[in-house]
């Protein structure tokens, strides 16, 4: 199973770009779907984008497509999520989470459906 490590958040004033990693371990990264979720304060856990084993699928939520980007390097088991354009919305501590990837295009948005977390990197967006 892997383990994930999110890092690259920070504080950013409205506008502005910010791009999280989650390094994986385990030699089987690849086989595994990746999602991005976020959480503000006083606010449910929701979904961000997603990206299937190989990255030839990606998924976003309506709030952040256009401005975020979601790409993984499997030969440095690593996943990314490019922010740019960044709302105050869009505060929160974003977690990256692994599964496997078999019904990825059933199960993406669903964090229950994700087997393993990271521990969130948090992202605060100034006005």
């Amino acid at each position: 199973q892997v383990q994930l490590v999110e890092s690259g958040g920070g504080l950013v004033q409205a506008g502005g770009s910010l791009r999280l990693s989650c390094a994986a371990s385990g030699r089987t990264f690849s086989s595994y779907a990746m999602g991005w979720f976020r959480q503000a304060p006083e606010k449910e856990r929701e979904f961000v984008a997603a990206i299937d084993g190989s990255g030839g699928r990606t998924y976003y939520a309506d709030s952040v497509k256009g401005r975020f980007t979601i790409s993984r390097d499997n030969a440095k088991n690593t996943t990314y999520l490019q922010m740019n354009s960044l709302k105050p919305e869009d505060t929160g501590v974003y977690c990256c989470a692994a599964r496997p990837e078999r019904y990825f295009s059933v199960f993406y948005a669903y964090a229950r459906r994700y087997d393993v977390w990271g521990q969130g990197t948090q992202v605060t967006v100034s006005s």
